[in-house]
């Protein structure tokens, strides 16, 4: 099992930045791939970003390439989403999620762990 936190959320103005973290407890955190994941109302659950246990291989959705950077620290099992140069579309529920295949996935199914989400709010 692995449990998931996360935190950083909140309001910021376009151009803004904020850093999410995601705290994972439980066995074999490092070996996991993780992954970042956002709902606006409304909308569907939709991919944001994700990164390999092994050589921490990164993937974007096009929407944040550029923008946002995922990256891990395993000895403190937390995995972070630095999100630069917010837009008011950015606004979401944000969810980080882990892949016990550890491999690069994009769907949302194939992640087997998930947090309770963090509010960010773009504002124009």
């Amino acid at each position: 099992q692995v449990q998931l936190v996360e935190s950083g959320g909140g309001l910021v103005q376009a151009g803004g930045s904020l850093r999410l973290s995601c705290a994972a407890s439980g066995r074999t955190f490092s070996r996991y791939a993780m992954g970042w994941f956002r709902q606006a109302p409304g909308k569907e659950r939709e991919f944001v970003a994700t990164i390999t246990w092994s050589l921490s291989n990164t993937y974007y959705a096009d929407s944040v390439k550029g923008r946002f950077t995922i990256s891990r620290d395993n000895a403190k099992n937390t995995v972070y989403l630095q999100m630069n140069e917010l837009k008011p579309e950015d606004t979401a529920v944000y969810f980080c999620a882990a892949d016990a295949s550890g491999a690069i996935r994009i769907a949302a199914i194939s992640y087997d762990y998930w947090g309770q989400g963090t509010q960010v709010t773009v504002s124009s």
